[in-house]
C-alpha cells in the first residue's frame, strides 16, 4: 500500500507547486549563484536546496523539527549560523575575480552552499511543520514515509523552478561579465543578494 493516498497526493501537488513558485530565499539564492557563476552553478545550488528541503521533511517526520519549534534558543542558534554563512558568501562575492565558466569545484561548492543555507533556515522547519502535516494521515501508518513523500514532491518542484530561475539569471550575468566594470558590479549585485538574505534571516521572528 502506498504511504500516501493518491487523491491526497493530487491535492498536495498544486499546493506545493504554488509554494515553489512563490519567490523566496531559495529562489533568490539560485539567482545569485546563476548571475555570478553561470547556469551550472545555479542548478547545483538548486540541487543543494532541494536536498535540504528533503532533510527538513525527514527531521519533521522524526519529530526533530518540533524540538526546534519548542526551543527558542536552538531556533536562534540555527538562525544565526545561517546569517553568518550568508554574510561570508556576500564577502566572498565581493572578493571574487571575474566569473568564468563554472568549474566542477564551483558547482560542488554551489551545491554545498545551497544545502547549508537551506538547512540553517529554521523557518523552513517551521513551515514544513505547519504545512505538510495537514496532508499526513496517521491512520494510514508509515508517518515518516508520508513526510518523506511530500518532502520529495516539494524538493523536486523546487529543484526545477529554482534551477530555471537561476539559469535564466545566468544569461544576464554572462552578458554583464563581458565587461570588467560590469563584472565588478555583478559581484556587488551577488553580494547584495546574499546580504539581503542574511538581513531577512536575522530579522526573522518565530511565528
Amino acid at each position: 500500500m502506498l504511504p500516501v493516498d493518491p487523491i491526497v497526493l493530487l491535492a498536495f501537488l498544486p499546493a506545493g507547486l504554488a509554494l515553489n513558485l512563490t519567490p523566496g530565499a531559495d529562489m533568490l539564492f539560485c539567482i545569485g549563484q546563476g548571475m555570478r557563476r553561470g547556469p551550472r552553478a545555479a542548478w547545483a545550488a538548486s540541487g543543494g536546496i532541494s536536498l535540504g528541503s528533503f532533510v527538513h521533511g525527514l527531521l519533521a517526520g522524526l519529530g526533530l523539527g518540533a524540538l526546534v519549534a519548542a526551543h527558542p534558543g536552538l531556533f536562534d542558534a540555527i538562525r544565526w549560523i545561517g546569517v553568518a554563512y550568508l554574510l561570508w558568501l556576500a564577502v566572498s562575492s565581493l572578493r571574487a575575480r571575474a566569473p568564468g565558466p563554472a568549474a566542477p569545484e564551483s558547482s560542488s561548492r554551489a551545491f554545498r552552499d545551497g544545502f547549508v543555507v537551506n538547512l540553517t533556515n529554521p523557518k523552513v522547519i517551521l513551515f514544513v511543520l505547519a504545512f505538510v502535516p495537514q496532508f499526513v494521515d496517521p491512520a494510514r501508518g508509515q508517518v515518516l514515509a508520508q513526510f518523506l513523500t511530500f518532502a520529495a514532491m516539494l524538493a523536486i518542484g523546487g529543484f526545477v523552478i529554482n534551477g530555471l530561475a537561476g539559469a535564466f539569471s545566468a544569461r544576464v550575468g554572462q552578458r554583464m561579465a563581458r565587461s570588467e566594470g560590469m563584472s565588478r558590479w555583478l559581484g556587488r549585485i551577488s553580494a547584495g543578494i546574499f546580504g539581503a538574505l542574511a538581513l531577512r534571516l536575522a530579522l526573522t521572528e518565530r511565528a
